[in-house]
């Protein structure tokens, strides 16, 4: 009889416990402010800021010893609608907002836009000539004409020049997956 009632008595015991410790889906009231957003917001802000001694970003790795040049970009990728390739180039322009696009310049003038996988950045102020190596995925890609408007305001163009954009601009676009800036 003795073990019976042991048992018994450790049953209840094990119930009365359980029942006075708060399962996951209790709420137990706190004096403590919740800083699960504030949280949040000092993550986001730090995925913002570029600290201006850095000089790769992305979540690739640039093997600059692979690198080919502008021009040599440009000739291979005619004719095709995508190219594996790393390149060497001077950055031309900059995207003034975020830092999240450059336009390198052609042989021939023209302009071709990197933009950034993932939308990483760059320091904003990178300047004009700034020398960089990118590595990535060059594709023939249509530009909406918002899109258009969109990296004419991240370049500060006048409104006239933005209201100026009314087709679609099928180009040669390269998505980066990093890029290295030679300081």
């Amino acid at each position: 009889m003795n073990k019976k009632h042991l048992l018994i008595g450790l049953l209840t015991a094990g119930f009365f416990t359980s029942c006075d410790t708060p399962t996951k889906t209790e709420e137990t009231p706190t004096n403590e402010k919740d800083t699960t957003e504030l949280v949040t917001e000092e993550v986001e802000d730090k995925e913002e800021e570029v600290d201006p001694n850095q000089t790769s970003f992305g979540p690739e790795k640039v093997d600059t010893s692979l690198a080919i040049s502008t021009e040599e970009l440009v000739t291979q990728f005619a004719g095709k609608t995508e190219l594996e390739a790393t390149f060497k180039a001077q950055i031309h322009e900059t995207c003034s907002k975020a830092g999240c696009w450059v336009n390198i310049q052609k042989e021939d003038g023209e302009t071709f836009m990197v933009r950034f996988k993932d939308h990483f950045t760059i320091p904003v102020d990178t300047e004009p000539g700034t020398v960089a190596y990118m590595t990535g995925k060059a594709i023939q890609d249509t530009v909406s004409v918002e899109l258009q408007q969109h990296f004419l305001e991240d370049a500060n163009a006048p409104q006239e020049e933005i209201d100026a954009i009314t087709e679609e601009k099928y180009t040669m676009t390269f998505i980066a997956d990093g890029i290295e800036i030679v300081k």
